[in-house]
């Protein structure tokens, strides 16, 4: 036994179906043949005039109720389907939002980070410029201890000398 639901599903179904159909070229001839059958038979002498107005004026007051509940059927699905559109549209505009937000944020990221290599090669230039001039200094440093020290070596060479020529003085006056 076939539920509420499905038994709405299959007449929705049916209601697209003949909706569909009404819209299509075979609908289109079948009427134009029915409109001219209906004007033949009282042409016939096959069925009066009036009764066949009478007939053919019910017969199309009942399709258009039908074709105006049909249509009205396919405008709701339609505004129901737009419905559900534009829900997405705003849900995507949101997130288009926040993916531009983060764009932002990312931008000001990159920013920052560049200004921070920028400000990280200062300082290894100064690093690498600092190096440089300890380099110098210390050479200088030990070029002046060098010096210093080969001057003190002559300076103790010659205190030495004077040394000995002064002990040697001693030992002569010590002899005489």
């Amino acid at each position: 036994m076939k539920t509420s639901h499905e038994k709405l599903e299959l007449l929705e179904k049916i209601a697209n179906g003949i909706t569909w159909w009404i819209g299509s070229i075979p609908s289109l001839v079948v009427h134009t043949l029915f409109f001219i059958t209906s004007f033949l038979l009282p042409a016939l002498h096959i069925v009066e005039f009036d009764k066949m107005l009478l007939i053919l004026t019910t017969v199309v007051s009942l399709e258009a109720i039908y074709l105006a509940i049909f249509i009205q059927m396919s405008v709701n699905k339609s505004h129901e389907k737009i419905e559900d559109i534009q829900e997405d549209i705003e849900e995507i505009s949101e997130d288009i939002e926040d993916i531009q937000e983060d764009l932002e944020e990312i931008s000001e990221d990159i920013e920052e980070i560049t200004e921070d290599i920028e400000d990280i090669q200062e300082d290894i230039e100064e690093i690498n410029e600092d190096e440089d001039d300890e380099d110098h200094i210390e050479r200088a440093k030990n070029v002046i201890l060098k010096s210093n020290v080969n001057s003190n070596k002559n300076e103790i060479k010659f205190l030495k000398d004077k040394i000995q020529e002064l002990q040697n003085m001693i030992d002569q006056m010590k002899k005489d």
